[in-house]
């Protein structure tokens, strides 16, 4: 899993694999080991959530996703899920869980477990 985050923007991506496991357990999980801490992000079904939600507690990021909505996303056409959350401080986070494609252009970063990019017949070498 992937993370992106820009300002008030997080953005998850997830693999086939990724998803799957999701969808199957209900969590998914990726740390980064820093030496002294570690930074954690967490995508989780959440049985009373009606929209994408997240939280930030000890060091790690956990995006919510209603729990109804991982009995069939790993295999529907689905792409991912966004939402916008008001805080308190009259700001705005915006949040987006997606599965990861297939990059269009050349990179050395092994994709073999991405979905195929939709654009890749459209665009062609």
């Amino acid at each position: 899993m992937k993370i992106r985050i820009k300002g008030n923007s997080i953005r998850y991506r997830l693999t086939k694999t990724e998803v799957e496991t999701f969808c199957k357990e209900g969590s998914y999980k990726e740390t980064t080991d820093f030496g002294n801490s570690r930074f954690t992000y967490v995508l989780k079904a959440k049985k009373d959530a009606t929209s994408l939600a997240a939280s930030f507690e000890n060091n790690t990021i956990t995006l919510y996703l209603p729990d109804e909505e991982r009995t069939t996303w790993a295999t529907s056409d689905r792409v991912g899920y966004q939402s916008v959350v008001d805080l308190t401080n009259r700001k705005q986070l915006f949040l987006l869980v997606e599965k990861d494609f297939v990059c269009l252009d050349e990179t050395v970063e092994d994709q073999s477990d991405n979905y195929p990019n939709p654009l890749a017949d459209k665009n062609p070498k």
